[in-house]
């Protein structure tokens, strides 16, 4: 969802009233319940007109009154309680609006990272892995970047050979984080973990993490390496995606973006991007790429981490087809 879609969303909320919000916040998951969350808190001095023509374009039809005057924090702390409950609520409204604290496996969804890496950099490398497994890749990259780089590479070779969770486990992880998966002793064996799950994580990572982690890995691994790096979806990879993809990710992406992101493209990849484009909008592009003056690596790595996040959405949404190296393609 991009900035604009995110300001609709959190104005037609405000204006639905508790209840109705509440409903629709139930479906949606801990990224979007925060990014919108912090959207509404966000909002200022919206217009009438704005208003209507949110709601025309939600209902076909403008509104004449609106929420938007009462007070937004205690609107919002109700709102993110009727949907998710009293104790996921509390670790959401603590990133939002500086609210109170939440425990175990599910809650640790609803936190910011550097608080997760603080709370269980000190447990066991194994615990670490088996916890980062049930949580989204990027959650788990960002939550990695906060430790050293010994535990953060312990931690991901871990990852790379668990082929799934014990109840013996699950009832270790109880112990340390309160509450994990729900059941007891006859829990089913979760296939979790994997090389898959660690070039996912990866895929998340600044350059220099993970290189530094691929070469861990290598001294150790070598095939379990490259079984990495063949998992793994790069940048480069996109010229492997096809034209209506890649024109359906360029209608998600800002040109500036994209401009610093090909800086360290290869002369191929940016051709495919420039013949999905309009003529106009190609030799554009290539003027903007001829004058743009040196670019830090690591801004051009940042860019491209942040253009493939767009395109791990569309490709979970199911709109583009992924091939990663050494794949025939994966959804």
């Amino acid at each position: 969802m991009n900035d604009d879609g995110l300001s609709k969303s959190a104005i037609l909320l405000l204006s639905l009233g508790e209840d109705e919000a509440a409903e629709v916040m139930k479906f949606l998951g801990p990224k979007e319940v925060q990014k919108i969350g912090t959207a509404m808190a966000a909002l200022s001095n919206v217009s009438k007109e704005t208003i209507n023509n949110v709601f025309s374009e939600f209902y076909d039809a403008a509104g004449d009154k609106t929420t938007l005057g009462m007070g937004s924090d205690a609107y919002i702390r109700s709102v993110l309680k009727k949907a998710l409950g009293d104790d996921k609520a509390a670790g959401l409204i603590d990133r939002i609006l500086q609210g109170g604290d939440t425990s175990g496996i599910e809650a640790l969804k609803w936190m910011d990272a550097s608080t997760v890496a603080e709370l269980i950099h000190n447990e066991h490398p194994q615990i670490i892995a088996t916890i980062l497994v049930h949580l989204e890749s990027d959650q788990s990259a960002e939550i990695l970047s906060h430790f050293t780089e010994r535990l953060r590479h312990d931690t991901l070779l871990r990852i790379a050979t668990l082929d799934g969770i014990q109840p013996t486990a699950l009832k270790e992880l109880n112990d340390v984080m309160s509450k994990l998966l729900s059941g007891g002793t006859n829990i089913k064996k979760a296939a979790l973990g994997g090389v898959k799950v660690v070039a996912d994580i990866m895929n998340y990572m600044g350059g220099g993490q993970e290189t530094a982690a691929i070469d861990n890995i290598r001294d150790l691994d070598p095939d379990m390496a490259q079984q990495v790096l063949d998992a793994m979806f790069v940048f480069e990879n996109l010229i492997d995606v096809d034209d209506r993809g890649i024109q359906l990710l360029l209608r998600e992406i800002q040109s500036e973006s994209l401009i610093i992101a090909l800086k360290g493209a290869s002369e191929e990849l940016r051709e495919k991007i420039f013949k999905n484009m309009s003529q106009r909008a190609a030799e554009m592009m290539r003027d903007d790429l001829e004058s743009k003056g040196p670019v830090r690596i690591s801004e051009v790595e940042s860019e491209q981490k942040e253009i493939l996040k767009v395109v791990r959405r569309l490709a979970d949404e199911g709109q583009i087809i992924l091939s990663g190296k050494g794949e025939e393609g994966f959804v």
